[in-house]
């Protein structure tokens, strides 16, 4: 197994791409920490891996809310030692143009997809540099490295996450961690809920897809924790800074 006895940290693990990667990464041999605000749907994750073997625990955790990050990342450190890995995906899609989009949600969208990847990088930077090792995966998008019509907030901040992470793995590539960003495409998941409303529906969001992307479908969340698994291993042993686009060519088209 190519995750044998890592400790890994994913956010946002209770549904979707977050869950799924959670569950390949345990299916690999790590322990995983769930962490998720949704304190329900990270125990349900946590169950998962465990019903099939696996090595799991779910901590309750918002990433709006520094207390609970710094909790989640000293808690893990107090009780494994050390933290191998750090998934960060918890995020928020706050769609609309320039002028619909309020502050506070501009404030929101930062804060979520940009700020808490901030910080729970720098508070398990020290551990993994100590160790000389380690690994930090933040999702942006495929928003990160173009653009989408009326989607100024998610899109200023996946390119700030792209940003953020091609700095940090160049600040942190002498002390063995790597850094690197997942940007993920459209995915058959609830996350994209809010652009399906606005694009007027499962209809015409299905139509949208099939037109924009040149695979002519969506990616399902297993397929994209097979980049997550790439990423993060061994595997990738000579990747940091990269910002790995995994869209069926929407980017390109």
């Amino acid at each position: 197994m190519i995750l044998q006895d890592r400790i890994a940290i994913v956010t946002g693990a209770g549904s979707g791409i977050g869950r799924a990667g959670a569950l390949a990464m345990a299916r690999e041999g790590a322990h995983v920490v769930v962490a998720d605000r949704n304190a329900a749907a990270g125990e349900e994750t946590a169950g998962r891996i465990l019903s099939q073997g696996g090595r799991a625990e779910a901590v309750a955790t918002d990433v709006d809310d520094d207390d609970a990050v710094e909790r989640l990342i000293r808690s893990t450190l107090a009780k494994h030692g050390r933290i191998d890995i750090l998934h960060n995906h918890a995020g928020i899609q706050v769609g609309g143009p320039l002028t619909e989009v309020t502050l506070a949600a501009m404030d929101a969208s930062w804060r979520v997809n940009v700020r808490a990847h901030f910080h729970t990088a720098k508070l398990a930077m020290p551990a993994m540099m100590a160790a000389g090792r380690g690994v930090i995966l933040n999702t942006a998008s495929n928003s990160g490295v173009f653009f989408d019509r009326e989607m100024i907030a998610y899109a200023t901040s996946k390119h700030a996450i792209v940003a953020m992470t091609r700095q940090m793995a160049i600040d942190y590539a002498r002390y063995g961690v790597r850094v690197n960003a997942l940007c993920p495409g459209w995915v058959d998941t609830p996350f994209n809920d809010p652009f399906i409303a606005q694009m007027g529906g499962r209809g015409a969001i299905e139509a949208y897809v099939r037109d924009k992307i040149p695979m002519g479908r969506w990616a399902s969340a297993e397929e994209i924790a097979e980049a997550i698994l790439f990423l993060v291993s061994d595997r990738s042993s000579f990747v940091t800074g990269h910002a790995l686009v995994v869209d069926g060519g929407e980017s390109i088209s």
